[in-house]
């Protein structure tokens, strides 16, 4: 069951009657899939579209209302609008978007992660178990990054997926999850994490008109020791050789919560004059890869494109211009799978990754109970449209 011109061939029936949730700060994203879904499925032909198993399947919007009341002391409660009984739900959360604001005891408060989180468990609180199904799209997995325990540490990654389980959610789907591993703490239920690496392609193909996609001109860079599984699958889809970083760090010392890096050291073949694709899950403040593309120059090497997954720009984006503007970097590639404050889309630099019509066609799928194994594996999506760019048809 391929993709073929961005359509999907699904013939078993749906779970149950298809509903999106877009938790409050992912609106923007929720309405392109939902678009999506909507164009497809008054497209689909489908011979059973008359049965009961059917029924409600093709709609105006799959987005079901909901609202988040909040109170003067910061208190909320979460409300569904509208009936959700035997629906297949799924509920779309961005913990990254700080935009948003409420009022606490008088004083403008910025949207948290925890406050994100606390809102998606307030929903899934309202649904009250008269769902079908219910199933959690998080890109950004909450509290990711604190995924295994050094000494006397909480585990918070591994009891937030414990807690959504525990409510009742029986699908968890994220997006270049820090460690994977942390999976292990709901063994019995569905957990996917997933590679944004076509759309980086797609998106630096796109934008980029005179790359040479070769061993002699291209190499591919993993920043850490922790990145080297996505680098190492981009090299072999691509026929690229790789190279990494690995950060040595002073255990002496503890700055910000963590041990400092002292330096980056690189292990790997000469990139003189290649153009360097330096692959990560996340940009915070962005030293650490800027010092990495510093590295490289240093070693002669050509353009760098940094591809993350995630790109908070913590600190801002005034470091970002000034590399641009030196010619350290070449272009950033990040997902809109959090969110984007305006002045980075406007930068020169950027380039933004929609992943709103991958995740429709999981949706789609999983909503047909239909395997998403080709959706997890880019290979041959990769593969043809590098095809194309070299044929000229990109």
């Amino acid at each position: 069951m391929a993709v073929h011109e961005g359509k999907r061939k699904l013939e078993s029936i749906p779970v149950g009657k298809l509903g999106v949730i877009p938790v409050e700060g992912c609106q923007k994203l929720g309405e392109k899939v939902d678009k999506y879904l909507v164009d497809w499925r008054t497209e689909r032909e489908n011979e059973h579209k008359g049965s009961l198993a059917f029924q409600g399947y093709q709609r105006n919007t799959y987005i079901i209302k909901t609202s988040i009341a909040r109170f003067g002391t910061g208190e909320a409660k979460g409300t569904i609008n509208e009936s959700i009984r035997g629906m297949d739900l799924f509920l779309l959360c961005d913990i990254c978007n700080y935009s948003l604001t409420y009022s606490l005891c008088g004083h403008e408060n910025h949207m948290s992660p925890d406050d994100h989180y606390q809102d998606l468990k307030r929903i899934i609180a309202a649904v009250g178990g008269k769902a079908r199904r219910l199933t959690v799209i998080m890109p950004f997995l909450y509290e990711g990054r604190q995924h295994k325990r050094s000494s006397r540490e909480s585990l918070d990654c591994a009891l937030a997926l414990q807690e959504l389980v525990r409510m009742g959610v029986d699908n968890i789907i994220t997006f270049d999850a820090h460690d994977a591993r942390v999976q292990n703490a709901i063994p019995l239920h569905g957990f996917e994490t997933i590679q944004p690496a076509y759309q980086f392609m797609k998106g630096l193909l796109y934008h980029m008109n005179d790359l040479s996609i070769d061993t002699n001109h291209m190499m591919v860079i993993s920043p850490d020791e922790g990145g080297m599984k996505r680098a190492i699958y981009l090299a072999n889809v691509l026929g690229l050789d790789m190279g990494m970083f690995y950060k040595r760090r002073d255990y002496t010392r503890i700055v910000d919560g963590k041990n400092p890096i002292v330096a980056h050291e690189f292990l790997g073949a000469s990139v003189e004059g290649k153009d360097m694709l330096v692959i990560d899950d996340m940009i915070s403040s962005g030293e650490s890869v800027l010092d990495v593309a510093r590295q490289l120059k240093a070693r002669k090497a050509g353009r760098i494109f940094i591809m993350s997954t995630f790109g908070l720009f913590t600190n801002g984006m005034e470091t970002f211009d000034k590399a641009y503007q030196s010619g350290l970097i070449c272009r950033v590639l990040t997902t809109n799978c959090i969110y984007q404050p305006p002045e980075l889309l406007d930068r020169e630099w950027y380039i933004s990754c929609d992943m709103s019509k991958y995740i429709a066609f999981i949706i789609d799928t999983l909503n047909h109970d239909s395997s998403i194994s080709d959706l997890l594996n880019p290979n041959n999506r990769i593969q043809s449209l590098v095809t194309r760019y070299k044929n000229g048809e990109v």
